[in-house]
């Protein structure tokens, strides 16, 4: 019961649309709209503005963190789900929220905040190599797919030194969610086509 009860709010953090709600109380916009339909950070800052945008992306990387981190509330103590799953059910949340008609982000920064609570180094890793990779590309897209792969072969190498499989089938999954959900991006890169930021 326990298990059930746990997966279930993993999922409901992910699916709070945090892009939606913040566009429709405070700039009565549904951001779904305008840009390219996505609720995630990179929409928010393109339809709603700088702050909007920093406060959507910092609410979808706590609800990764959030998720992963619920085996430690005392009520879910007993729970045997691994952190990580709780993570990766957040991010399907957050991909396909019961909040928003099931349209959501594309999981980067949700992805980002399962990172945070499980293993915190490889997010400032990413942290990293995500903003020196935007301001040589200039495209959120593109840099969210290479700090995917730069995950991927942090999370080999921790496996070899550690022996924790478990983070490196995380992160497998989450590149793979990341680039799925990056296939319009990617062809638009192809064609020289891909918005590029200016604030960087």
């Amino acid at each position: 019961m326990i298990n059930a009860i746990i997966i279930i709010c993993a999922y409901v953090i992910g699916s709070i649309p945090s892009g939606l709600w913040i566009g429709k109380i405070f700039y009565n916009t549904d951001i779904r709209d305008h840009g390219s339909g996505n609720l995630g950070g990179t929409n928010s800052f393109r339809v709603l503005g700088k702050k909007a945008g920093i406060v959507v992306t910092l609410l979808d990387i706590l609800k990764g963190t959030a998720a992963t981190l619920l085996p430690l509330l005392p009520f879910f103590a007993d729970t045997t789900i691994h952190p990580l799953i709780l993570g990766v059910i957040a991010v399907v949340g957050h991909m396909f929220p019961i909040f928003a008609g099931f349209r959501g982000g594309k999981a980067v920064a949700t992805s980002g905040g399962v990172l945070l609570g499980y293993a915190w180094p490889l997010f400032l890793v990413l942290i990293i190599g995500f903003f020196i990779s935007l301001k040589l590309t200039k495209m959120v897209s593109l840099s969210s797919m290479i700090v995917s792969v730069i995950a991927v072969i942090y999370s080999i190498i921790y496996m070899i030194v550690t022996g924790d499989y478990a983070l490196l089938i995380l992160v497998l999954l989450l590149a793979g969610f990341i680039f799925y959900r990056h296939r319009a991006n990617i062809k638009r890169i192809k064609d020289g086509t891909e918005p590029k930021v200016k604030w960087i």
